[in-house]
Parts: structure tokens; C-alpha cells; sequence
């Protein structure tokens, strides 16, 4: 049977992934934002590691959803981000709220799922 810590990599990476297309969005075509060409070098890199997980392991039952969700976590976390340094852009109480739900969510789904191993490991 595969640890089910191993899944912790794929989920760090979209996030990472989220995180970054969505930086690369704003380095691309925001005039708030310098360009600058890591974000991009990142989603690539970030992209790339998912492929290459995707294509040699399995994954466990639930991950995708929990991988849906870290993305969205990174999407709205640089949303998050930016406009706490550029107030002008607008509010950012909807996407913080949305980001606490997604951590707690993902929180509680990591803790059942360990919970539900610990179980069936007995």
C-alpha cells in the first residue's frame, strides 16, 4: 500500500501551480504588476512535476478533488496578496473568506482521510 503522505507532494504543487498562473496572468497583462518571467519559469516547472507525478503513481481515491481545491487555494491566495499591496485594485474580504473555507475544508478532509488510514491500517 502507498504512504498517504505522498499525496502532500501533489497537493503542494498545484498549489504552487495555482499560485503561480495566476502571477503570471498579473506579470503578463496587469500594469500593477512589474514583469518578470518566474512566475511563468515556476508554472512550467510546477506543471511539468504534476505531469511527470500523474504519468508514475496512482492516485488515491479523493485526491483530485483535494488537487482542485489547492489550486483555487493559490489562485486566491495571490488574489489575496496583491491586493493587500494595492488597495486601489479593490476589496479583498471575498477572497480571504474564500480562502479560509478552502483551508479548513482541505484541513478537514486531510484530517478524515488520515483518520480513515489509521483505521483500516488496524
Amino acid at each position: 500500500m502507498e504512504k498517504p503522505g505522498r499525496e502532500n507532494g501533489t497537493l503542494l504543487l498545484t498549489l504552487i501551480a495555482g499560485f503561480s498562473i495566476n502571477g503570471s496572468f498579473a506579470a503578463l497583462f496587469s500594469s500593477v504588476v512589474p514583469f518578470s518571467v518566474f512566475p511563468i519559469i515556476a508554472l512550467l516547472l510546477a506543471v511539468y512535476c504534476l505531469h511527470q507525478r500523474y504519468l508514475n503513481r496512482a492516485m488515491l481515491d479523493g485526491t483530485p478533488k483535494l488537487a482542485a481545491a489547492c489550486f483555487l487555494l493559490g489562485l486566491l491566495l495571490y488574489s489575496v496578496i496583491m491586493r493587500v499591496d494595492h488597495p486601489q485594485i479593490g476589496s479583498n474580504f471575498l477572497p480571504s473568506i474564500l480562502c479560509v473555507a478552502l483551508v479548513f475544508w482541505i484541513g478537514f478532509k486531510l484530517k478524515a482521510r488520515k483518520a480513515l488510514n489509521e483505521n483500516a491500517q488496524e
